[in-house]
């Protein structure tokens, strides 16, 4: 069975709260936050990127099991954020990790779901036995104008999965996207910030397509809420996902070992892998997971996740690389001078 043999997450440590961007803009900080349920927000170090932030989470999940990178035979990289236009950041990844020259290669963009889009890519070159093992990952530094409401989310970070079918810690059952044309969020080539379209991004964009796709793989996998131990969903900010688990029929302690975007913020491509990553840090043998993406565009991206004995054996060991949780501690908290400096908002003059 194609399933996740590893997984590795990574977050810069860098953090800036939302009290303080309320600061600059004469913003009411109870309202923000109590409105996006988001409290702090990662931010990139001065040498960080998409790339750096993929690299990073790929060497982790190598740290956590032994996988020859010369049988890795894919790798993806989705991302918004990617630092080149014309220059793949998976080629960077594979390089780092030593998985080059007898693979292939691709950057994948579809705003938030980018990630989730290269780990079905990777199942089914893993199901053909075209590759042994594809290495999917989903990681940004989130970009939003200043003063904007998405200055208050967009963060860094993002996750890595390497996908096989050799004794897999977590077997993908099943998946199933459901997708539209629905401009609710676009940046357009050499614009530094997106734009949205405020309210619009809500419904009939975000909840409309969790809802169909989580609804398509219930029919499918012929299951309900009640079937799972734990559930994933992108997190733009907290009330989205909370609302829309509600509305599903999870519970708020299915959703709450994944839910990490009050401390961590919006991490774009890397929001729902990052919440998977941090249900497996905790989940044992047995345990069912489901997991729903969102892109804007729109789309979303669903899975039916089964924990193994693998999670417990010999072979893989959790605690060699940093879990989710642990990557939130400690951080160095910027005010927003040194944050913008952090971001690029503060252009110097050749």
């Amino acid at each position: 069975m194609v399933g996740i043999i590893t997984y590795g997450a990574y977050i810069p440590r860098y953090r800036i709260k939302v009290e303080e961007i309320t600061k600059v803009w004469g913003a009411n900080a109870a309202d923000i936050t109590g409105g996006l349920g988001v409290f702090e927000k990662s931010v990139p170090d001065l040498d960080e990127d998409a790339a750096t932030i993929a690299v990073e989470a790929a060497r982790n999940a190598l740290k956590r099991r032994h996988v020859d990178p010369a049988k890795i035979g894919a790798v993806y990289v989705g991302s918004e954020s990617h630092p080149y236009a014309v220059k793949p950041t998976a080629c960077t990844v594979g390089e780092a990790i030593g998985a080059t020259p007898v693979m292939t290669a691709a950057d994948f963009e579809f705003a938030c779901k980018a990630g989730t889009a290269g780990i079905q890519t990777c199942m089914g070159l893993v199901k053909s036995g075209m590759i042994p093992y594809g290495l999917a990952i989903g990681a940004d530094v989130s970009q939003g104008a200043p003063s904007d409401a998405l200055e208050y989310t967009a963060a860094a970070g993002g996750a890595a999965y390497i996908i096989g079918n050799d004794n897999p810690i977590a077997t993908l059952n099943h998946t199933c996207s459901f997708t539209t044309d629905t401009p609710d969020f676009w940046r357009r080539e050499g614009q530094d910030y997106p734009r949205h379209g405020g309210r619009f991004t809500g419904d009939p964009g975000y909840f409309k397509h969790v809802k169909g796709a989580s609804t398509l793989l219930f029919e499918q996998c012929s299951t309900s809420p009640k079937d799972y131990t734990y559930a994933v969903f992108h997190q733009p900010n907290a009330k989205f996902p909370q609302k829309v688990a509600k509305d599903l029929g999870f519970t708020s302690e299915q959703i709450k070992p994944g839910l990490v975007v009050p401390w961590l913020g919006n991490t774009y491509s890397g929001a729902s892998p990052i919440g998977l990553a941090a249900t497996l840090d905790i989940a044992k043998p047995g345990d069912r997971i489901f997991v729903c993406s969102f892109g804007s565009g729109a789309g979303s991206d669903a899975f039916d996740i089964t924990v193994t004995e693998a999670i417990a054996s010999k072979d893989f060991h959790r605690d060699a690389a940093p879990g989710v949780m642990q990557l939130l501690k400690d951080p160095i908290y910027l005010d927003y001078a040194r944050y913008a400096k952090h971001k690029g908002k503060i252009v110097m003059q050749s």
